[in-house]
């Protein structure tokens, strides 16, 4: 017995130091997942320094028998927090990546989160409950067969971690291979231009209003903004093309998905090219209505430049996920969808490097606190945007492309109704020259970016949306276009 306990123990020693390691070399990571768990930003930094050195204290203490029991503790109640931690976020409808080991086995929280967790304490209160007095023998005192024992359970970790991330290496080999075959197919299609496109997951900011549309179906009827949320579901648009030699694959999954799908969402084929030659393409899809565009008028206003993209929007007509491109990548996000609760708030699909990399906010989190004085005396501080949705905006007044957009920035928070958010500014310059502007809005100014970096914003004109509760309600958005949409303005 002496002999297992000291093996569990040096188990539990290593698999807490690889855990710490990790985490110490990927400290952004590490800090991003700690807010993402609702760790306030200010103290984010020193709590993923913090954390990691815990978990390194209590593995050393595991290393010999007369610390080994307030190792254990340490570790038993480490765990315990991480598991309620995860619980939390789960019951709140999140699914934060866990980062437990570092870039080495970073992965959204999910059930198996916890069944980990439970398997990891289990031996850690074990240790506990035998008592200070009973945790072995000192490693060095270990028998031969011992510490054949111990060597083998290494390697066989060690071969887990090697595998674990070959398969990881083989997904983004996959994922590249995709990307590939979807620049050879899209080469000679000439109706489609691409040389412009970015980056194929390159959408409007999650938290965007869809653009407002009409475009014809098969049979000549109008389907419009109106139309697609008007039972109250969220849509998934599909762009396609009777050219596009991908889209052809995934007709047989249109319709494995569109009798199961209709119950949470409708589902559209965004198209291009004439009803019959589309037709003869995709069949007939009576739950999954092809809407006919003149050229790929409403796919640019999305900025889904590539075919076969997918995109979901929710009940309330906001964007919810990045343009999953590639067929599978579309499969990857149908998947996602048919597995989420999309009732719930904030629900959104993601994807890593999105957008450019913009987004530096956890949809749903609350913002960070800040206090500024504005221009006019009074005070702006993330109380005060709390109790109605807010338009956060980060201006200059030495910005071109701000100046552009001033005129109808003014006449917007002028004449928005009661319904609207309303519109705060976050600026550098002289006061005077932005009492000039007269915006009716309050007006703060912050040298140096200070507060526009806790709250995600680097360039201007941007803006993020915060919802009545002061939780982040979209992405950055950049650019008037854009910022339009966050208001569900049509974009000049």
């Amino acid at each position: 017995m002496e002999t297992l306990v000291t093996i569990i123990r040096v188990l539990l020693a290593a698999i807490f130091i690889v855990a710490a390691v990790t985490k110490l070399r990927d400290h952004a990571g590490t800090k991003k997942a700690a807010v993402s768990f609702g760790v306030p930003e200010s103290f984010a930094a020193a709590f993923a320094l913090v954390l990691p050195l815990a978990e390194l204290s209590a593995a050393v203490m595991l290393l010999t028998v007369t610390t080994s029991w307030f190792g254990a503790v340490a570790i038993t109640v480490l765990l315990a927090i991480f598991s309620v931690a995860i619980a939390v976020q789960l019951l709140k409808g999140e699914e934060p990546n866990c980062h437990c080991f570092g870039q080495l086995g970073s992965e959204k929280i999910g059930v198996s989160s916890v069944i980990r967790n439970a398997a990891f304490i289990a031996p850690a209160a074990f240790l506990v409950a035998r008592g200070s007095a009973k945790q072995g023998t000192e490693i060095w005192n270990l028998e031969t067969q011992a510490v054949l024992v111990l060597l083998v359970a290494g390697c066989i970790a060690l071969i887990l971690v090697a595998i674990g991330m070959l398969q990881r290496i083989s997904a983004k080999q996959d994922e590249l291979a995709k990307r590939i075959d979807i620049l050879e197919l899209a080469a000679p299609i000439a109706e489609v231009e691409r040389e412009h496109a970015g980056h194929p997951h390159d959408g409007l900011p999650i938290g965007a209003m869809l653009p407002e549309f009409e475009l014809k179906d098969t049979d000549g009827e109008t389907v419009s903004t109106a139309t697609l949320f008007g039972d109250g579901k969220g849509a998934l648009l599909l762009f396609v093309s009777p050219t596009c030699a991908p889209c052809k694959t995934l007709v047989p999954k249109f319709r494995e998905w569109a009798p199961e799908l209709s119950e949470k969402l409708n589902l559209y084929l965004i198209t291009s090219g004439t009803a019959d030659e589309n037709i003869k393409k995709f069949g007939d899809l009576p739950t999954s209505p092809l809407l006919l565009q003149e050229k790929r008028e409403f796919a640019d206003a999305v900025n889904a430049k590539w075919t076969p993209s997918a995109m979901y929007i929710n009940a309330k007509g906001r964007v919810a996920s990045h343009i999953s491109a590639g067929d599978t990548a579309v499969a990857e996000l149908v998947e996602r969808i048919r597995e989420a609760d999309l009732s719930r708030d904030h629900v959104r699909f993601e994807l890593p490097n999105a957008n450019g990399g913009l987004n530096r906010v956890e949809i749903g989190n609350e913002i960070p606190a800040f206090s500024l004085p504005t221009i006019d005396g009074g005070e702006l501080s993330d109380r005060s945007l709390k109790g109605t949705e807010t338009l956060v905006t980060f201006w200059s007044t030495t910005c071109p492309h701000c100046k552009a957009m001033e005129p109808e920035l003014k006449r917007w928070a002028a004449g928005r109704n009661g319904d609207s958010p309303r519109l705060v500014m976050l600026s550098a310059g002289e006061a005077d020259e932005h009492k000039a502007l007269e915006i009716d809005a309050p007006i703060a100014l912050d040298e140096g970016n200070l507060v526009g970096a806790e709250l995600g914003m680097y360039g201007t004109p941007s803006a993020v949306l915060i919802d009545e509760q002061g939780r982040f309600a979209s992405e950055i958005a950049v650019g008037a276009s854009n910022i339009w949409l966050l208001v569900g303005k049509k974009p000049l």
